[in-house]
């Protein structure tokens, strides 16, 4: 093979694997960082090794067989013949998506790498709802299980010419694949996990924000790949996903701030993290397909509708609070995911679908109202596979692996270092002690982490002469 082959564009190459850099780099570390700053400092490590180890996982099933079933040749209705996308032959060949007849002038070896950061990705924001009480080991079967039969089945009917393909889904760049599905599975299996103790519900505070902008403001840039990189080159078209993603997403944070003013009287850093994630998430299937000022009545939306959705609807009906959803991914995904897919059906252009490649006349505002239907039909696919799917594969691993979703009560009172053996803030040499007796209201024996001063110590409990009362004596040692 050439070294330059006819069909390759250095240029759109280079743009590809760029924006597949930009969209790894939201994960680890964008992501890993933010969960691990948003949660208490006793699940630190455990939020974002959740992050990590999916990241890794998703790639392995992805290139042995994950990729071919979302991308690969047609079996079934939603689903490619599964299959390695190892093989040096096919790594150079010209990236074709054979369902659809898609091409592009770089290698198979850069579409598989992309499609695999936005897969991972979608594992990685599921996990937002799951934090601090999933058995890690039920996590480590979960990924490759809902990656290969769930995630793979929503991007080949959307993405890899599946039926909703054929049928006319506008999803630019996954605001259903990804968001909608993640939303779903997030909230389906949060119902089944049970939710976290009633400590770290009560007070659930992040123990650093500056980490959680930090992630935040990775995620946001990291949005200019996720978008600009789905017209597979180096186009027009992706230079209108990239400015209608940091309109929409600006507009939405500026919108979701407002809410909080007026609703709560101040301005909330969090809650702007959320309106920026919201929209990210609303733009996404819509991104190179509308104009600027579509992108502006979006961000209003995203960042109304999802914050009432949380702040409103999710704190006054008993069933949305018995759902313990860590991170709000219900509402800032499936929610915002929803009004991004539908406002899709509604704003499209026939020239921007034209830029993107589709055959789509436009939508609701071109006169082509069916597209909302269009719209409203994949909402309802995605979200019934995956509240099935994901029900089945956590019934899986509990009933059939006979591996338990949480972890023990006893760990989930000690966090990180009763799964991981690690703490996240280590001051002086140590700040892990052993406990012998009642340790927050269980009794404990073994290591145990001190949260409110550092230092070795090892406990010994004693009569109080005063009052003949059991108290603690501390050694402190290193």
């Amino acid at each position: 093979m050439a070294t330059n082959p006819p069909w390759l564009d250095t240029g759109d190459n280079a743009w590809q694997m760029t924006a597949a850099t930009l969209v790894g780099l939201q994960s680890i570390p964008g992501l890993m960082i933010l969960y691990a700053g948003i949660v208490k400092s006793k699940w630190a490590i455990n939020s974002a090794f959740m992050a990590f180890y999916a990241f890794a996982s998703v790639l392995i099933c992805w290139v042995i067989w994950g990729y071919k079933v979302a991308f690969g040749k047609h079996m079934l209705p939603f689903a490619g013949i599964p299959g390695p996308a190892l093989s040096m032959e096919y790594e150079l060949t010209q990236a074709l998506l054979p369902t659809s007849g898609i091409s592009a002038n770089f290698p198979m070896s850069t579409m598989v790498y992309f499609q695999f950061v936005f897969a991972a990705i979608t594992l990685v924001i599921l996990a937002g709802a799951l934090l601090g009480r999933m058995n890690f080991l039920a996590w480590i079967l979960f990924v490759p299980l809902w990656l290969t039969f769930s995630y793979c089945i929503s991007a080949y009917s959307i993405w890899g010419g599946g039926f909703l393909a054929v049928l006319g889904v506008i999803d630019y760049s996954g605001g259903y694949v990804i968001h909608l599905s993640s939303g779903t599975a997030g909230f389906v299996a949060a119902w089944w996990l049970g939710p976290r103790i009633d400590a770290d519900r009560e007070d659930n505070r992040p123990n650093n924000i500056g980490s959680v902008l930090v992630g935040a403001g990775i995620l946001w840039i990291g949005w200019n790949g996720f978008n600009g990189g789905d017209p597979y080159a180096a186009s027009a078209d992706a230079g209108v996903a990239v400015l209608n993603t940091n309109i929409c997403t600006a507009m939405s944070m500026l919108s979701w701030t407002l809410c909080d003013v007026l609703y709560y009287g101040k301005p909330s850093v969090i809650g702007a993290v959320n309106g920026m994630i919201c929209g990210l998430v609303a733009i996404t299937p819509a991104a190179g397909v509308i104009a600027g000022w579509s992108a502006i009545a979006l961000g209003f939306g995203s960042g109304t509708v999802p914050w009432a959705s949380m702040n409103i609807f999710g704190k006054k009906v008993a069933f949305m609070r018995s759902v313990d959803d860590v991170l709000g991914v219900f509402h800032t995904h499936f929610v915002a995911g929803i009004v991004g897919g539908c406002a899709t059906g509604i704003f499209a252009t026939i020239s921007g679908c034209a830029a993107f490649g589709i055959t789509n006349p436009g939508g609701a505002i071109e006169g082509n109202g069916i597209q909302v239907a269009y719209q409203i039909a994949g909402v309802c696919f995605v979200v019934g596979w995956n509240v099935v799917w994901t029900s089945l594969i956590m019934c899986f691993i509990k009933y059939v692996c006979r591996v338990p979703l949480r972890m023990s009560d006893e760990d989930l009172l000690v966090g990180d270092y009763a799964c991981h053996g690690e703490e996240a803030y280590v001051f002086g040499e140590g700040t892990s002690a052993y406990v012998k007796g009642p340790l927050r209201g269980k009794e404990i024996e073994g290591i145990a982490m001190g949260e409110e001063k550092g230092g070795d110590y090892y406990g010994e409990e004693s009569v109080c002469g005063d009052c003949g009362e059991g108290e603690w004596e501390w050694d402190y040692g290193g």
